[in-house]
């Protein structure tokens, strides 16, 4: 393989990283604290943690986990967090004490949860308690023996702590009562854990840290086991691609994306730790008049977020005012970043709105832009150990400028899913290399285009969308016969989940959407419902959902225009 986009790399930029630099996710850590002990790590709600208050809180939290009953190196802690302060300290925690993380969206319903919980067998939960009554509804089909609950406000000092879980849960009402026996609220297992002795665990490069759920391209959930040394590599590939834009201990970036998902949790919370620098977790990005305000009081450097977010905040009054003077980069994941979008974000801050491209299985990132390039519609070179292969059916290389799938060969490739074998093995091809599902070809430079994607994931503001999972539901229905579900364009959250649906009693589109609302979570809910008396198949009775999906006619260069960051 002759790798031509090493040819494009400017000056300065190592073609590859040295995995020997960090044993452990918890060796970055470790380093970064020791070397800015006083420097603020996160702030949330007006509230910092400096590197040594974090390191301290996360050695507590680690012996609070190794003193639990059944628990030990390799045991599954689930996450069930918004962008809080608990979070950064469950997270680091948890891997500290040798334990593997599985990142659990807070929005989902009963029915997912339990599917997450019992696949991954986690056998312990950080909840807050928001969502906690979601989880009373499964916990007892799970794995699950010890419930540590938080509020909001847990981490803030007093008297504001008792201010806002007060008017969280008594004025806004925003925790419905719940009831589960032998729970532990967060600062008391922090207290405890202050009070045991830590076990200082050894944790290598080869010890899994996350259990990353993704559909992949089936639809159904599973866990992509990703290693210390996976993260690691990732956060390594990042920081060489950034250090030209980016000091130790100088940054600041807003993050505004949930740190369950794995471009959050790599780019913002793993690299800038690496980079001593600062993370502004923002709980609620969807309140765009608090996110404005936020960003009035920081002097931010570096921002990520998905198309949706940026196109929210550039049409929030006052946004314009915030002062962007500081701002050195901002990265678009998670979905396609519109050319739109992109040039009306250079015109109010100054600044580039950059793309790279992902997923799930590979830690996430695999090629970014340089972070001074305009917008180009591509999704830049392959990163430092990172090898991109244009295959086509056969698994041959096509010549230079034709399309085929990208295939991706790094350190940060994932070790498999967990216990699913066979999925592994569809995954992952002899030489290393990991199917990706997307199409795309690569130019004389070496830099990288999508022109189509995993033909049947929906992408609703930066979040994966199954086909079939949704199917299943709808067709749950009573009287429904038959059922498909593709995306159709949307100029706000890029996609929407549409529903085809053949019935053979009365059924009205209201009735699937709020059936779906019960057992799925919002994005996933169908927004258009359409009444059909049969669905397009194949001859062997396979329903053919290309025929269901809106014709792409766009010019070329819009269409060209129009791809961009997927980090899944």
């Amino acid at each position: 393989m002759h790798k031509v986009w090493l040819n494009s790399y400017p000056a300065g930029v190592q073609a590859e990283i040295d995995l020997s630099e960090y044993a452990s996710i918890n060796d970055i850590l470790t380093r970064t604290c020791h070397e800015f002990p006083n420097h603020p790590a996160f702030r949330n709600f007006g509230a910092t943690l400096t590197y040594c208050q974090l390191e301290r809180r996360v050695r507590d939290f680690a012996a609070y986990l190794e003193g639990l009953p059944g628990l030990g190196k390799g045991s599954r802690i689930a996450l069930m967090l918004p962008n809080l302060l608990q979070y950064p300290i469950a997270l680091f925690g948890t891997l500290r004490a040798g334990m593997i993380v599985v990142n659990v969206n807070p929005l989902y319903t009963p029915r997912e949860l339990e599917h997450q919980l019992r696949d991954s067998g986690a056998e312990a939960i950080i909840v807050l308690e928001n969502f906690i009554h979601v989880l009373e509804k499964v916990l007892p089909q799970t794995a699950i023996r010890h419930v540590i609950t938080t509020e909001i406000g847990d981490l803030l000092p007093s008297p504001r702590r008792q201010i806002m879980n007060f008017a969280v849960k008594r004025v806004k009402k925003m925790v419905p009562r719940w009831n589960i026996r032998h729970s532990v609220d967060f600062c008391s297992a922090l207290e405890r854990g202050q009070k045991s002795t830590l076990r200082e665990t050894k944790v290598t490069a080869g010890d899994i840290a996350l259990l990353q759920y993704t559909g992949g391209t089936t639809g159904t959930s599973k866990g992509a086991v990703l290693t210390h040394g996976n993260l690691v590599a990732n956060t390594l590939q990042c920081s060489v691609w950034a250090e030209s834009k980016l000091r130790r201990g100088a940054e600041v970036i807003i993050t505004a994306l949930p740190l369950y998902h794995i471009f959050s949790l790599t780019v913002n919370c793993l690299l800038f730790t690496r980079l001593g620098g600062l993370n502004v977790l923002i709980t609620n990005p969807r309140d765009m008049p608090r996110f404005v305000k936020e960003l009035k009081k920081t002097r931010f450097t570096a921002i990520t977020g998905v198309n949706t977010l940026y196109n929210g905040l550039l049409n929030t009054p006052g946004f314009s005012d915030v002062d962007f003077h500081h701002l050195k980069t901002a990265i678009g994941g998670g979905a396609a970043i519109h050319r739109a979008v992109a040039e009306r974000w250079k015109s109010v801050t100054g600044c580039n709105l950059v793309e790279g491209y992902g997923l799930t299985e590979a830690s996430p990132l695999v090629a970014c832009n340089l972070l001074d390039w305009e917008y180009s519609g591509l999704i830049g070179l392959p990163m430092p150990s990172t090898d991109i292969s244009i295959r086509d059916e056969q698994d041959g290389e096509v010549p230079m400028g034709s399309e085929g799938e990208i295939c991706v060969r790094g350190p940060q490739v994932m070790r498999g899913y967990w216990n699913r074998p066979e999925e592994t093995d569809r995954a992952l091809i002899p030489g290393g290399w990991l199917r990706t599902g997307d199409i795309g070809v690569m130019d004389s430079r070496g830099y990288l285009r999508v022109t189509d994607r995993k033909k049947d994931v929906i992408i609703v503001s930066g979040f994966n969308v199954y086909p079939t999972e949704v199917e299943d539901v709808i067709a749950a229905i009573p009287g429904v016969l038959e059922c498909a579900v593709v995306g159709v364009p949307e100029n706000v959250t890029g996609e929407v989940v549409k529903a085809f649906v053949v019935s053979g009693a009365p059924l009205s589109g209201e009735e699937v959407i709020g059936f779906c609302r019960k057992h799925l979570t919002s994005y996933k809910v169908p927004k258009l419902i359409e009444f059909r008396t049969e669905l397009p198949k194949n001859p062997i009775g396979k329903v053919l959902r290309r025929e269901l999906r809106p014709p792409r006619v766009v010019p070329a260069v819009q269409a060209a225009a129009g791809q961009g960051a997927r980090v899944q």
